[in-house]
């Protein structure tokens, strides 16, 4: 049985409300002790979630060093604009806190390689929170690829879509100075991070088309890319489209395919000699949270390492410098 694990949120906007729909519902195993968060609406829609489940609405402490220093805590969980991400993980690390940090993990990959030396520093655990590289489903499909029994891989198709542009227009998703990026850099972040993690290896070049579609940010992207093997994988993000969002990963083996999402929210597999795709039954999830509790418990090796968080960033830089040549081949 894990122990009781005291948390603090630190940003509870809307996508940390969501992750908290979830973690009440392991009030054995989880308490938000506070939370951090400067924004008084976006304290009040949290405290109803609270209040919903009848119970107390955690305080909130808004400067981060005040509550660092007050409340004995194991754990933080920052979901924050991008900007934000390095300087608060670094001190909650140097507080002698565990961490799981909302992704993309930071702005850049010099950040990045800062912030395995401040997690390899403070002995502590930090954890990407990608939902496919977090998901039983995505972990399934990378043991199945790595155990040679679907052949060579052979290309990766990935593609994300939502109406993220008007969703987000006039919001800090759209301030590159906060963001770091547009659409292929926040929800896309998924669909680089998966294709990766299934790939199993690095990138070698990339050639890439952003536009930004009058916004800001880049609202639409399209990537080709090879592989260290040789395998070739083609990536396509329509940020800009009706009020959806959703995903289709295909992997392409010599003996298989496999069919998933960039969330990790299905797997399917055709074998050689099947007519049809099956489903493939994987362990439940609760979500991101829950799977942090299983690494910090000794449950599971750590499948979303600040490596991945580096990897990603190297990724999207890549992609940008690519972008800046009109498309020209880049090494990643």
């Amino acid at each position: 049985m894990r122990a009781l694990n005291r948390v603090c949120m630190i940003g509870v906007g809307g996508m940390a409300r969501h992750h908290i729909r979830n973690m009440l519902k392991m009030q054995d195993t989880t308490h938000i002790e506070v939370v951090c968060e400067p924004s008084s609406k976006n304290y009040d829609l949290m405290a109803e979630l609270f209040i919903s489940a009848g119970l107390p609405p955690p305080p909130n402490e808004p400067d981060l060093s005040i509550l660092l220093k007050k409340y004995k805590l194991d754990s933080a969980f920052i979901i924050t604009p991008h900007v934000y991400h390095f300087d608060q993980t670094k001190a909650c690390l140097e507080a002698g806190l565990d961490v799981l940090l909302e992704k993309p993990m930071v702005m850049n990959a010099e950040e990045a390689l800062r912030l395995i030396n401040a997690r390899d520093q403070s002995g502590k655990l930090l954890v990407v929170a990608f939902p496919g590289s977090l998901s039983p489903n995505i972990r399934t499909a990378v043991k199945m690829l790595r155990s040679g029994e679907f052949g060579k891989l052979l290309t990766i198709s990935a593609t994300v879509w939502q109406g993220w542009g008007p969703g987000t227009a006039n919001t800090w998703r759209q301030m590159p100075e906060l963001s770091g990026g547009g659409f292929l850099f926040d929800t896309g972040a998924h669909m680089l991070n998966t294709v990766v993690d299934l790939a199993g290896e690095e990138f070698t070049e990339v050639s890439s088309i952003l536009d930004n579609y009058g916004r800001p940010v880049e609202i639409l992207g399209v990537v080709i890319g090879k592989l260290k093997s040789g395998g070739l994988v083609s990536l396509h993000a329509c940020g800009e489209t009706i009020p959806t969002c959703a995903s289709e990963v295909m992997v392409f083996c010599e003996r298989a395919i496999i069919r998933t999402g960039i969330w990790g929210e299905r797997l399917l597999v055709q074998r050689h000699g099947q007519k049809e795709f099956e489903t493939l039954e994987t362990p439940p999830s609760l979500g991101v949270w829950e799977q942090f509790l299983k690494v910090k418990s000794g449950e599971i090796a750590n499948p979303s390492p600040p490596e991945v968080g580096l990897r990603m960033a190297k990724l999207y830089d890549a992609i940008k410098a690519s972008a800046a040549l009109s498309g020209q081949p880049v090494k990643a």
